[in-house]
C-alpha cells in the first residue's frame, strides 16, 4: 500500500518557504472571495442588481488568477535544478503542518494542487506530491467570530416570536413592506404542514447565520429539529416594486430545496468563514447531494471539481462497466461518451466541424466558458472542465477509442495502461428530450409529451431573461433532469439575446420568390427569424397542439424583440427558481409581487406520472 514517503527530519528551507508561499497565495484568495461574497448585502439592500451579477461573474475569475500569481512567484524564485523530489515531497508535508487550525483547510489543499499541477509534469499526479486524498479532516470546524448556524426554541418563545428573531437577526438595513404580516403567513403554513405532531423535548430551529444571494433574492436556509426528524426550509426574501423587502414564501418540500441548490444555477454569494460546516449543514437537508456539487453551488467550484474526481476515481475503482459511445444522436461539434454505471457524461470537442457548422475550437471554448460566468437560472447544465485526464485502457471500448482518433486524435494519448484526454467537459447526465417525447409518443403518455413541450419553452423563456438566445433549438440539445427539469447543454451556438436582431420574414416579392430553396432577402450573421422555427419544432401533431397552447409567442418576432428591448434598457427579469402558487402573493390580495416576474407553475418542477 502506497504511504506518502516521511523523510527523517524535514530540512529543507526552500521547500518550507515554498509551501508558506503557497498557503499565503490561498488566504489572499479566500480573503478576496469573501470580500466580494459580503459585498452581495450591501447590492441586495440596496437593490443594485447590475453590480451584483458583475461581482458574481467576477467572483469566479479570482481562483484561476490567484494560481497564476503563486505559480509565477515560485517559478521565478526558484531555479528548477533546485526543486528536487525529495524538496517537493517536503513541500506538501511543510503545507500539510501549516494547515492545522486552519478553518478552510480543504479548500486550501485544493489551491495546493491547482499550483502544484501548474508547475509538475502529469507523472507527479498521485499522493506523494499532491492531494489525491485529503489530509486534513474537516469535522466540527467552527468560527470563534461567527456559528455557523443559530438556534432558536419556539416551544419556549413562541414560533411568531421566534420567526422575526430569525428575519432580524441578519440586519438587512431595506425595511420591510410589512414583516408581521409574512411572519403570521410563514407561521400559518408551517402549522399547516406539522401542527398536529407532538412537541418533542429537543424541538428547535436552526438556521445558517449568513443569507445565500443569487440574481435578485437572499434566501435564509434552515432546519426545524423535533424529536428524531428534521424538516429543511427556506425563506427567500425580494424586494417589491416600492423597493421594500418582503417574505416571498417558504419552501418545505425537499425537492423544491434541491431545485434551488441545482448544479443548473450559477454560484451563490454566501459569506462562510468555515465553508466545510455550510456544506455539511446543507447536506443534513439535502442527504443525496454530493459534497462536490455543493461546494460548487457555494461557489467553490474548483473544491468542487476536485472532489469530483476523487468521487469518479473511486467509482472507477469499484465498478466494472466499459466507458462507452453516449446513446442518442451524435453530434456535429462533440463526440459525447459515458460510463453507464456512473451519472454523467464526458464531451470531447472534434478536430473539424463538417458543414454547416462554421466554428473553431477556440471559439466553443469561449462558449463553454460565457456560459460558466453566466446567471444559468436554472436552465443551463454546469460544466466541470478538466485537462489530462487519464481514464484506465482496459476500460475503454474498442468502439470509442476509434470514435475519438477518428473525430478528436489531438487530444488523445494511449499507452499499454492509459488513454488520456488533453482536455474534456463532464455533465450531469440527462434524458435527451427528443428520447424523452419519442418514448412517451410511443406510450401515448399525453400527460408525458404536455409536460416535456411545456417545460421546453419555460426553458427557453427564462434563458431569454438571462440575456441568453439557445441558437440550435432542436429537442436533442435540451435534457430532462431527475427531477423532471428541461434544461439546455449545447453551448456551442448561443448568443446574448442583445447581440440578436429577430425579424419577420419578409413577403414574397412574387411567384419565384414564393419557390425559391435560398431566401431572396438578406439574412446578416445575427439575424433570427423565429417564424422558422414551427417547421423544425412542430412535425408531431401531438408536440404542436402543447406547443401552440402554452408557448406559441416564441414563434413571433415580436415576443423576442420585447424581451431585447427590456434587456438592453437595464431591466433585470425576475426568474423564480420555485413555482408560483406557493408564493404568499397569490394567497392575499394586498401582497405586491416583484415586477417582470417569469410565471411558473408547480408542474413546472414535477415530471409527469
Amino acid at each position: 500500500m502506497s504511504q506518502v514517503a516521511f523523510p527523517k527530519l524535514l530540512s529543507s528551507q526552500i521547500a518550507f518557504d515554498i509551501a508558506r508561499t503557497i498557503l499565503d497565495g490561498f488566504n489572499k484568495h479566500y480573503r478576496l472571495f469573501r470580500a466580494v461574497s459580503q459585498q452581495a448585502k450591501k447590492h441586495f439592500e440596496l437593490g443594485e442588481w447590475k453590480a451584483a451579477q458583475k461581482n458574481a461573474r467576477e467572483r469566479i475569475s479570482y481562483y484561476d488568477k490567484r494560481v497564476v500569481e503563486c505559480a509565477t512567484v515560485l517559478e521565478d524564485e526558484y531555479d528548477e535544478a533546485d526543486l528536487t523530489d525529495e524538496v517537493w515531497r517536503e513541500v506538501k508535508l511543510h503545507y500539510m503542518g501549516l494547515l492545522i487550525d486552519h478553518l478552510q483547510p480543504e479548500l486550501a489543499e485544493t489551491f495546493y494542487n491547482s499550483v502544484c499541477t501548474k508547475m509538475l509534469h502529469r507523472n507527479y499526479y498521485h499522493n506523494d506530491f499532491i492531494f489525491v486524498r485529503p489530509a486534513v479532516a474537516t469535522d466540527y470546524i467552527e468560527s470563534d467570530v461567527l456559528p455557523t448556524y443559530r438556534v432558536y426554541y419556539p416551544a419556549n418563545d413562541g414560533l411568531n416570536y421566534s420567526l422575526k428573531r430569525i428575519v432580524t437577526n441578519f440586519q438587512l438595513s431595506t425595511p420591510f413592506a410589512d414583516l408581521d404580516r409574512d411572519i403570521a403567513a410563514i407561521a400559518a403554513r408551517l402549522k399547516e404542514a406539522f401542527g398536529n405532531e407532538p412537541i418533542e423535548p429537543n424541538h428547535q430551529i436552526q438556521v445558517l447565520s449568513n443569507l445565500f444571494f443569487r440574481n435578485k433574492g437572499a434566501y435564509i436556509v434552515g432546519k426545524g429539529i423535533n424529536g428524531n426528524r428534521e424538516y429543511p426550509f427556506v425563506v427567500p426574501i425580494l424586494h417589491n416594486r416600492h423597493n421594500q423587502l418582503i417574505l416571498d414564501t417558504v419552501l418545505l418540500d425537499p425537492m423544491l430545496i434541491t431545485v434551488l441548490f441545482s448544479f443548473t444555477r450559477a454560484y451563490f454569494m454566501v459569506d462562510m468563514e468555515v465553508p466545510s460546516a455550510y456544506v455539511q449543514f446543507l447536506r443534513s437537508i439535502m442527504p443525496r447531494k454530493p459534497r462536490s456539487e455543493i461546494y460548487t453551488v457555494l461557489g467553490l467550484q474548483k473544491h468542487g471539481k476536485n472532489l469530483f474526481y476523487r468521487d469518479f476515481l473511486h467509482h472507477l475503482r469499484y465498478s466494472s462497466d466499459q466507458i462507452q459511445v453516449a446513446p442518442g444522436i451524435r453530434g456535429l461539434v462533440m463526440l459525447v461518451f459515458a460510463l453507464p454505471s456512473f451519472p454523467y457524461v464526458f464531451k470531447v470537442i472534434k478536430d473539424s466541424f463538417p458543414p454547416p457548422k462554421e466554428t473553431t475550437k477556440e471559439l466553443i471554448k469561449e462558449k463553454y466558458q460565457l456560459v460558466k460566468n453566466h446567471d444559468r437560472v436554472g436552465r443551463m447544465a454546469d460544466t466541470l472542465e478538466y485537462s489530462d485526464v487519464a481514464f484506465p485502457r482496459s476500460r475503454i471500448t474498442e468502439e470509442l477509442l476509434a470514435e475519438i482518433q477518428h473525430y478528436a486524435p489531438s487530444v488523445l494519448e494511449v499507452s499499454d495502461d492509459e488513454v488520456v484526454i488533453k482536455h474534456l467537459y463532464i455533465e450531469r447526465r440527462m434524458i435527451p428530450l427528443n428520447i424523452w417525447l419519442s418514448d412517451a409518443e410511443k406510450a401515448n403518455n399525453l400527460p408525458a409529451i404536455e409536460h416535456g413541450v411545456r417545460e421546453y419553452g419555460n426553458a427557453i423563456k427564462e434563458l431569454v431573461a438571462a440575456n441568453i438566445f439557445p441558437g440550435d433549438m432542436l429537442y436533442k440539445n435540451f435534457g430532462v433532469t431527475r427531477l423532471g427539469r428541461v434544461v439546455f447543454y449545447d453551448y456551442d451556438e448561443i448568443e446574448y439575446i442583445v447581440d440578436c436582431n429577430f425579424r419577420r420574414i419578409p413577403a414574397p416579392r412574387n411567384e419565384e420568390d414564393e419557390m425559391a430553396s435560398e431566401p431572396w432577402y438578406h439574412v446578416a450573421k445575427n439575424d433570427v427569424f423565429p417564424e422558422q422555427f414551427a417547421p423544425f419544432l412542430l412535425g408531431n401533431i401531438k408536440v404542436r397542439d402543447y406547443f401552440m397552447k402554452y408557448h406559441a409567442d416564441l414563434l413571433t418576432p415580436d415576443y423576442w424583440q420585447a424581451c431585447k428591448e427590456r434587456i438592453m434598457a437595464g431591466h433585470v427579469e425576475d426568474v423564480f427558481p420555485y413555482p408560483q402558487d406557493i408564493r404568499f402573493c397569490h394567497q392575499s390580495a394586498v401582497r405586491e409581487a416583484p415586477t417582470g416576474a417569469k410565471q411558473t407553475t408547480e408542474a413546472d418542477f414535477k415530471p409527469a406520472a
